[in-house]
Formats: C-alpha cells, structure tokens, sequence
C-alpha cells in the first residue's frame, strides 16, 4: 500500500510541481510558435549569408570602387544618397554613383547595414508607390535586392510583364537556393550591357531593315494591321534567317518588301551591340503568340493555324481555347497538302474570315508561301512562326524561364535534337559573328577614310 501511495504521490508531483507546470508551459510555447522559431533562424542564417557574401563582395571590390571613386570625383561628380522604401515600407538612402557603368555597387554598403538583401524587389522610391496599389505594397514584405529578377529579364530583353508581376513571381518562389540562383544568373545578365527602352525605330544590320519595336508595341502594330484591307506580311529573323538572306537573295528581297521586320533572338541583340544598333526586346514568335491571341480575344478578331504534321495545328488550337478561351480560331490545316490542293486551301482560308494567317513550314519556306499566296487569304495579317506549333501543341518542350534569362535558348534546344541543330548553331552562328564583326570593321574603316578625307586639303 505504501508503494501505490509512493506511486500517486510522484505522478501528481510529475504532473502539478511547480518545475512540472513550468515544463509543460515551455513545450507549449515551442510546439505552438515552433514555426516562427525555424522561420527565425533560417532567416537568421540567410541574413548572415548574406552579410558575409556582401562583405567578401566589398573587400574583392574595394580597388574598383575606389578607382571608380576617383574617376567620378574627376568628372565633377558625387556619391549619390537616394530615398527608397525598404521592407515594411520603411525608407532609407541608397547610395550609388552619380554616373558610370557601376553607379549602382555603393549598393553593396546598404545591404551590410540591412537596408537591402544581395536578392529581392528593385528598391523603389517613395513617389513611384501609391497608398491604393495594394499590389505593388506586397513588394515590401521583404528587403528590396541589390539585384532583381526584373532586372534579370530587362538586360536580356524578355521583361514582357510588368514588374509588378515579375516581384510576385519572386515572392511567390522566394527560397535561399532561388536567390542563389538569381544571383549567378546575374553574372551573364551584367555582360549583355543596359536594357535599351529608347533606341530607333528602325534599324539595318548586314543589309537586312528591322523595325526595333517593343514585345507590347509588336503585337499592337499586328492587330492593327489585321483591321487593314491591304494585307501586310511580318517577318521574325533570327541568326540562321540572316544566314540565309546572305546567299538567298529573293529571300532578302522579300524581307526588304516586308511591312514588319523583327529582330529574333539573343545573336540579333549582341549583333546590334557589336553594330551599335540596340535591339530594344527580343521580340519572337513563341513568346509573343500567348500576349497575342490575348489581344485578339479583346479585338474579336480570328485566327488561322498552318502547318505541322498532321494533328499539330489541333493540339494548338486546343492550347488556345484552355489559355485563351475568348479567342477565336477560324480554322486550321496541316502543313502537307499538294500543289494542287493549293486553291481549296487559300479557299477555306478565306471563307474561315479569320484576320491573321500564322504560318509554320520553316524558313524561307513560309516567307515565300506568305508572298505568293497572301492576297488570296483574305487576312489583314501573315507570318511565318517556324517551330511555335511544335512548344504549343505540346511535342517539344520549351526552354525554363531561367534558361532564357541566361540566353541559352538555342543550347536547350540543340541539346534536345543535336543532329538537326548542330550545324544551325555551332556553325551557323560562328558565321553570323563574323558577319556582324566583319560589318562593324568595314563601317569603321569607312569612317576612317571620310575623316582622313576631310583633314585632306583641297
């Protein structure tokens, strides 16, 4: 009897001690707030990441900065202390540069003062946030970046959203391995040079014109030209396309007689660089198709499907009515039809009442159909669009957004069917660069002999 009474008297010690109370009120503590206590410490380690990244940055950095210093200083200029919203929306002063390619490194001292993360949202002034938009609000749960994703996307022209939805995105996907991951996709994204917003409007390289519009202005001039009773033609040229216009010359004539020119690709971007004629975006067919028929569901105009093997342009269609259920496909036709089926063709085309022809049978092949056949169409607009039926019928995957950040695009695809590709981008492209060098040491050494010429006297 001793012992039982022994035994209750140790459970309800156990149990209502005041050591015993104590215990159980700290598990309570640790199990219900046990996720704030893991955020805290991964945040923890995060931040220390960062701040030893930031300093090792700084200490490699500190011989440039100083030089940078020196010649600012030189040209009149200043060390720049700028009012921004960091995160909760509390303001700091960034510094940065008054001028020069790496104005923005000062940066890198509010990111160890904990103004700023190594990655977050571009740091925003105070005027560019209003009260109402709760959106562009949300930015502020976390420290603005020193890099961004935004800025990512508009050094390799691919920023077609906004940046709005380019800070959701991030804070949507926001992981330690993911800002690790913008951060060395910042590396080649640094050698592209600045995102261009303001270059001509039309520009000439290797003896091909190009209209040097925007992703949004693009698709604008499209819809707009597909109300037109005159059809137009567009064109998307790439590096293989002027690869080929160089020894093709009805192809080249025809790119010339074309209403809309647009410059395709990372090799016309560094090509532009090298010629000093900035592409302003790299507008192409696969990414512009989806802002596309998003704007035609809004026109109410249609659209018509050719090429492919049979059952691509199907499986188009019905990627379009689950993305774009308000756009209209009049109708669609594989590419492998005769000659003589020809006319039936152009006729279906023309009863379908659609107001824009995509057409993918490859270059210069589509091109050249496009011209010969487009005034028996009916359409307001044609272009050829080469492998887009393919990444939207769902038979060859695309490129991840992060691969086309880096401008590896044409990697990804020849890793994906090597023998067909290895000419078109390893050769293909090695000509291409010697072209635009070749062009670029003409144009300077013309420009030598007109200034010599007039240093010359009479």
């Amino acid at each position: 009897m001793s012992s039982e009474r022994q035994r209750i008297i140790e459970q309800f010690e156990g149990r209502f001690s005041a050591r015993a109370i104590r215990r159980r009120r700290i598990n309570h503590l640790v199990q219900s707030n046990g996720w704030l206590i893991w955020i805290q410490l991964l945040s923890g380690a995060r931040r220390s990441l960062e701040l030893l990244l930031a300093a090792l940055l700084l200490a490699t950095l500190s011989p440039l900065l100083l030089i940078l210093f020196i010649a600012v200083k030189a040209r009149g200029g200043r060390v720049l202390h700028t009012p921004r919203l960091g995160r909760w929306g509390c303001a700091f002063n960034e510094m940065s540069f008054s001028s020069g390619p790496f104005a923005g490194l000062p940066a890198l001292l509010n990111v160890l003062r904990g103004n700023m993360s190594l990655v977050g949202p571009r740091a925003v002034s105070p005027s560019e946030v209003s009260a109402a938009d709760r959106a562009a609000w949300r930015r502020f749960n976390t420290r603005p970046g020193f890099i961004c994703l935004w800025w990512i996307r508009r050094r390799a022209n691919i920023a077609w959203g906004s940046e709005s939805d380019a800070d959701s995105e991030y804070l949507d996907t926001q992981s330690l391995w993911g800002d690790l991951a913008i951060g060395l996709r910042a590396i080649p994204a640094a050698l592209y040079g600045e995102g261009v917003t303001v270059a001509p409007e039309r520009i000439e390289m290797m003896g091909i014109g190009f209209n040097n519009l925007t992703m949004e202005e693009a698709v604008a001039g499209i819809v707009d030209r597909a109300r037109n009773p005159y059809p137009s033609q567009l064109c998307f040229v790439n590096a293989d396309c002027v690869n080929i216009a160089c020894h093709d010359a009805d192809y080249k004539k025809l790119l010339a007689n074309s209403a809309i020119v647009l410059a395709d690709g990372i090799g016309l971007k560094l090509a532009g660089k090298i010629l000093n004629n900035n592409i302003r975006q790299n507008v192409n067919g696969t990414d512009l198709f989806p802002q596309l028929c998003g704007m035609l569901a809004k026109a109410e105009l249609g659209l018509y499907l050719l090429g492919g093997k049979p059952g691509v342009p199907e499986d188009v269609a019905r990627w379009i009515a689950e993305h774009h259920p308000s756009t209209r496909v009049s109708g669609f036709h594989h590419g492998f039809f005769t000659h003589a089926e020809t006319s039936a063709l152009l006729g279906d085309i023309r009863r379908s009442g659609a107001a824009i022809l995509l057409v993918a049978f490859g270059v210069p092949k589509q091109e050249k159909w496009i011209r010969d056949n487009l005034a028996q169409t009916g359409v307001g607009m044609a272009m050829g669009v080469g492998g887009l039926f393919d990444f939207y019928s769902g038979r060859v995957p695309r490129a991840p957004i992060w691969i086309r950040e880096l401008g590896m695009e044409w990697l990804y695809r020849f890793a994906q069917e090597p023998r067909r590709m290895w000419r078109r981008y390893f050769v293909g492209n090695f000509i291409f660069l010697v072209r635009a060098l070749s062009e670029r040491f003409l144009a300077r050494t013309e420009q030598a002999r007109a200034e010599q010429a007039q240093r010359e006297p009479w």
